[in-house]
């Protein structure tokens, strides 16, 4: 047990180091406006759809400079946000002045129990592997009763993920720890914490080519290019996605009383 919370520990340090190394250059790609067209559209839209979040307390989780948390303060919320990165809590906090910034772990977040009405996480919990139901542990630990957990990841069981398993191996924008996570495993550890809501599949070439372009090195000056075509594309083929032929999974989880 020694060893494998001390792995974890050295894993998270790594993250912290990684994406203090790359966070300018994240910000770049994940921040202009094609990337956050595709979030409003994809992600955030799916991600809040029928709950309130209007004077509520909700939390973006491994935040890094703030891109959800922005969102969720645009819908009324009483926005907060959690990241193991000091270099990417600083830009949230310059960005989001009336949000709340704080540099932490998911593992071990400090925060007062029950003390959320939500909890968001946009691609999160595959970058705290082999950790993922400790992290979602906490995040119900912090969660009010009747409170939600948001979130999309990469997924396993996917012609997708055979591909990134392979990509993270031999790309160094990945650290070794980061891994798809087990959807199927998350939800029998916690069936009996969670009603499990909604679960989408989703992600085509909109999200490879547009929100993740750095990733594949895309140059920033060719999304305008490309992206309202691919955006139309995935929409459509969003409509017969299925778990094999999807690049992450969305849900909404509500703790149970």
């Amino acid at each position: 047990m020694a060893d494998l919370n001390k792995q974890s520990k050295d894993y998270e340090a790594r993250q912290q180091a990684h994406y203090d190394q790359i966070g300018e250059a994240y910000e770049a790609h994940y921040s202009d406006e094609w990337s956050n067209l595709y979030r409003r559209r994809f992600l955030y839209g799916p991600l809040v759809a029928g709950i309130d979040l209007r004077g509520r307390k909700v939390l973006d989780a491994m935040c890094g400079s703030g891109q959800t948390a922005e969102y969720l303060l645009s819908q009324g919320a009483l926005a907060y946000g959690l990241d193991i990165s000091p270099q990417v809590i600083e830009q949230f906090r310059a960005k989001l002045p009336t949000a709340v910034g704080v540099q932490g772990s998911i593992l071990n977040s400090d925060f007062d129990s029950e003390s959320f009405d939500a909890v968001f996480i946009t691609g999160g919990l595959h970058h705290v592997h082999p950790k993922v139901p400790e992290a979602v542990a906490e995040i119900h630990r912090i969660l009010k009763p009747g409170g939600w957990l948001c979130f999309y990841e990469p997924h396993t069981g996917s012609f997708a993920d055979a591909v990134r398993r392979f990509w993270y191996r031999h790309d160094n924008l990945f650290e070794e720890n980061e891994a798809a996570v087990d959807f199927d495993d998350l939800v029998r550890r916690n069936a009996d914490r969670f009603d499990f809501v909604t679960t989408r599949y989703s992600g085509g070439p909109a999200y490879l080519l547009v929100f993740n372009s750095m990733v594949f090195r895309v140059p920033l000056a060719w999304k305008a290019g490309y992206t309202r075509p691919l955006l139309w594309l995935e929409r459509n083929l969003e409509r017969v996605q299925r778990k094999s032929t999807s690049c992450f999974t969305m849900v909404q989880w509500r703790k149970r009383p």
